[in-house]
């Protein structure tokens, strides 16, 4: 009779990037998802309600490990970013779009992925277009009321292009313009710096983070999705700087689909491109870094220290990985998901029909620790490491 192998514990951490929606979004996709890879994969996971105090989650298993995952939420941060005007928006628009080509980040930008960059340009133009449009319209109701009264003319033109630009913004749960335009203004609102109710809970995260440091779990794993990928950067310099306990157990960060060159190559991103520069050179930590060319809304395949222009002699990490959506997913499935941009940009958390050594389910609920799981894994040859940002200070 054999002994049943003693659970393996970890306490995963995500951290969402922009994002307005309440973290239960996240449980049930990682619900449905992991059942789907568990069903392609062969193996089994189950979700349990949480059981703990502290931020919203829910607990693991799958075998003889069980995970607890709770989502670092900011969104309400977010959602006040988010709670702009119309004109506040346009004002955004010009303000934003300043930092970028002023700075010269944007030409970098262009030069190290074009993908992230049309994603960024895109809520531009379409916000000008929706403008352009209303005031066209405007236009045609301004000759009927002009010929009865001139300023009847001008009330009807201010009226029909008022009406038209609330329409387009009642609809941008299928333009997304605003949306990504509040997510690069908030970018750039500092110059790269963090806002203060960012850092303040930033901080909270850390302490949160620090609690989970105990000697009865085998791994604590940080994920940081898109624009949390930078947040967590700094959070875990910050914990690290701090001073990690004698008996911590392996700490480990995945980041996903990350827009970091977006935030570190502005002039006052002193800070994270600091963070970078020092997480990178840690041998405490283990540091997976993944995207996929499929991805428009990433800067994929770009290693994050690198091409920032901070990467220290003794660089480590990150180990940067491509999830190689075209072969990972079928031709089937590929062309479904091929031009919805926003959907592909979380795939990472979703479930692969011919995964390859990447499974999001694996790495946050299986027996290996992130440094194990990759340990012989040679990075992507395609990745880029040219330094192209126009600052570098620390």
């Amino acid at each position: 009779m054999t002994n049943a192998p003693s659970p393996f514990r970890r306490r995963v951490f995500y951290i969402p990037g922009y994002d307005p929606i309440p973290p239960r979004r996240y449980r049930e996709l990682y619900r449905k998802e992991g059942a789907q890879q568990a069903a392609i994969s062969g193996y089994t996971l189950t979700l349990h309600p949480k059981a703990t105090d502290g931020p919203y989650g829910w607990h693991v298993t799958s075998g003889h490990v069980q995970a607890d995952i709770e989502v670092l939420v900011w969104s309400d941060i977010v959602r006040g970013s988010m709670d702009q005007g119309i004109a506040a928006t346009y004002l955004q628009l010009i303000r934003t779009a300043w930092v970028y080509i002023a700075s010269g980040a944007l030409y970098r930008l262009m030069h190290l992925r074009k993908g992230p960059m049309i994603a960024a340009l895109y809520p531009i133009g379409m916000l000008l277009l929706q403008l352009t449009l209303a005031l066209m319209l405007g236009f045609l109701a301004y000759g009927p009321g002009a010929a009865l009264h001139p300023l009847l003319g001008l009330a009807l033109w201010a009226a029909v292009t008022t009406l038209m630009l609330r329409l387009f913004r009642s609809r941008d749960n299928r333009f997304y313009a605003y949306y990504l335009m509040h997510d690069y203004a908030f970018t750039a609102q500092s110059n790269g710096a963090n806002p203060p109710e960012l850092e303040t809970r930033m901080a909270e995260f850390r302490h949160i983070i620090a609690s989970a440091l105990t000697p009865d779990v085998d791994e604590v794993l940080i994920v940081g999705h898109s624009s949390g990928a930078h947040l967590a950067v700094s959070i875990l310099a910050d914990l690290i700087r701090a001073g990690l306990p004698p008996d911590a157990p392996p700490l480990a960060f995945l980041s996903l689909g990350q827009v970091v060159p977006m935030v570190s190559f502005l002039p006052r991103a002193n800070r994270l491109r600091t963070d970078l520069a020092y997480l990178s050179a840690r041998d405490d930590l283990t540091w997976v870094d993944v995207t996929a060319p499929g991805d428009g809304c990433a800067f994929a395949l770009c290693d994050p220290v690198s091409v920032t222009g901070v990467a220290p002699p003794d660089k480590r990490w990150p180990l940067v990985l491509s999830a190689a959506f075209t072969q990972t997913l079928s031709p089937e499935r590929w062309k479904s998901l091929r031009w919805r941009f926003f959907r592909l940009h979380f795939q990472y958390l979703c479930a692969f029909d011919r995964p390859g050594d990447y499974d999001y389910f694996q790495i946050t609920a299986g027996p290996l620790t992130l440094r194990d799981r990759y340990a012989n894994r040679a990075p992507s040859k395609s990745r880029i490491e040219t330094p192209r940002s126009g600052f570098t200070s620390l």
